[in-house]
């Protein structure tokens, strides 16, 4: 199909920033992007024509490459414009179309003991949010459950370091090293422990940490810390903490780790103090680590997960546990939204997970997962200008020795033309597409070389 963009668009490339600039703060990237002529992992400014390897994937959730053949056909292309023209409000108003989503996500993507009790809505800090509603709704019901006081002054503990969003309860549970993103706003005051993260569970068989040795004591012994601070939490916030909520894999603190021993010791506080288990898997999941989510490889069930991103609907899922209440999931209007998710994300979803699921590529981000890690490796040993090189998947990173460093590698990558997500104080991150192939590993290796050794 060929499109002629002068009949589509008002603006010539050139003009968009002015534009955009005499209306908003629009101190993004200085590309504009061509949606036609980018293509897999390759993204081309309209501007001037350059293609950047794409790494970032428009912030970690961009699911496949662009233009990609089975988003492409005919079949597809009649269903998405079928319901592109109205905005339904899929809370309340059913179509053949959110149908097929919902049963492919939830059959493909979505484990058993989760599947029953989903909720859509749009935006994953708004995921987050209603995973924490569900959680103040359950404690209470248990608490009174137990004759204890009602309370609404339901709390959630939660880790320094994390990134759950920007809304109104995420705002709280939120703490990164940009104070930008949190500083000045209300919050409320719920219990916040230390993060005992590690360089990367790769040394990880699903059920316990196979390192051992000074790195590994030195894990064991800031989980035991971070453990002690939540247990004088619970002695003093005591039935009011309703859930901890933790990020499976900390991406915007700077992907940090967790070993399986220590989610798997917040899954016995849980049980033990009658709070939810939350895991945010917004970044994590839809494929990046290798599987559908994370926690899947890591031994540990949560109550409820949050999604989005690469998932393009955003969203919970949640166990029979909330089935111990008359939990949100079973009266009607606790939670809601207006639009219940966009449609037209709905359709796109689910041909996305089709293609997941057909074209193998799990497995495909296992392999250029392994393929990228082996050359960042080298590169460290090479160089010795990066260290603590890790990740799962395709959720890579490595860092530098200080923040400014990280800064020039940045915009030496860049010059590169090669699009990579800063993160925490001095790490580098990449959350490529899932169906990235071996040759974009390899010139993404060659040219991350290339600007390591110009620093």
């Amino acid at each position: 199909m060929t499109i002629d963009a002068g009949t589509l668009y008002h603006h010539s490339a050139a003009e968009v920033h002015e534009t955009l600039r005499r209306y908003m703060l629009a101190d993004g990237l200085p590309i504009v992007l061509d949606p036609v002529a980018s293509r897999g992992a390759w993204l081309v400014d309209k501007r001037t024509g350059k293609r950047y390897l794409d790494l970032f994937s428009f912030f970690a959730s961009q699911p496949l490459g662009f233009n990609h053949p089975r988003l492409r056909d005919e079949s597809f292309r009649e269903k998405i414009d079928a319901v592109a023209s109205v905005k339904v409000t899929n809370s309340d108003v059913y179509t053949q179309a959110m149908a097929d989503f919902v049963q492919t996500f939830g059959d493909i993507a979505i484990p058993e003991s989760h599947r029953h009790h989903l909720f859509f809505v749009e935006g994953g800090a708004l995921a987050v949010e209603n995973a924490m509603k569900a959680a103040f709704d359950w404690k209470y019901r248990k608490n009174e459950q137990k004759g204890l006081a009602a309370t609404e002054d339901l709390q959630i503990l939660h880790f320094k370091s994390a990134f759950h969003g920007r809304s109104g309860y995420t705002l709280s549970v939120t703490n990164t090293a940009d104070p930008r993103k949190y500083q000045y706003f209300p919050k409320f005051d719920w219990p916040r422990v230390s993060t005992p993260g590690c360089t990367g569970c790769l040394a990880c068989d699903g059920s316990k940490c196979q390192r051992t040795g000074s790195e590994n004591d030195a894990v064991v012994a800031a989980e035991q810390r971070s453990l002690a601070e939540i247990e004088a939490a619970i002695a003093s916030r005591g039935h009011h903490i309703a859930a901890i909520l933790i990020e499976t894999i900390q991406g915007e603190g700077g992907d940090n780790h967790f070993r399986p021993e220590f989610l798997r010791a917040l899954r016995e506080i849980c049980d033990r103090e009658d709070m939810l288990l939350i895991f945010d898997e917004v970044q994590t999941g839809m494929g990046l680590t290798g599987t559908w989510w994370a926690f899947q490889q890591l031994g540990v069930e949560p109550d409820v997960f949050s999604f989005g991103k690469k998932s393009q609907v955003c969203g919970i899922a949640a166990n029979r546990r909330l089935d111990e209440v008359d939990s949100v999931f079973k009266v009607s209007s606790r939670i809601n939204s207006t639009w219940g998710g966009n449609l037209v994300d709905m359709v796109r979803a689910e041909r996305v997970v089709q293609v997941i699921q057909e074209e193998g590529l799990l497995a495909n981000v296992e392999e250029m997962g392994q393929r990228l890690l082996a050359g960042f490796r080298k590169i460290a040993a090479d160089t010795g200008k990066i260290s603590r090189v890790r990740g799962r998947g395709l959720m890579l990173a490595f860092d530098f020795a200080d923040g400014a460093t990280r800064d020039r590698f940045n915009k030496a990558l860049f010059e590169r033309e090669v699009m990579m997500l800063a993160c925490g104080a001095t790490t580098m991150r990449t959350r490529p597409v899932l169906d990235i192939d071996a040759e974009a590993v390899d010139v993404a290796i060659e040219r991350i070389r290339d600007a390591v050794e110009s620093l």
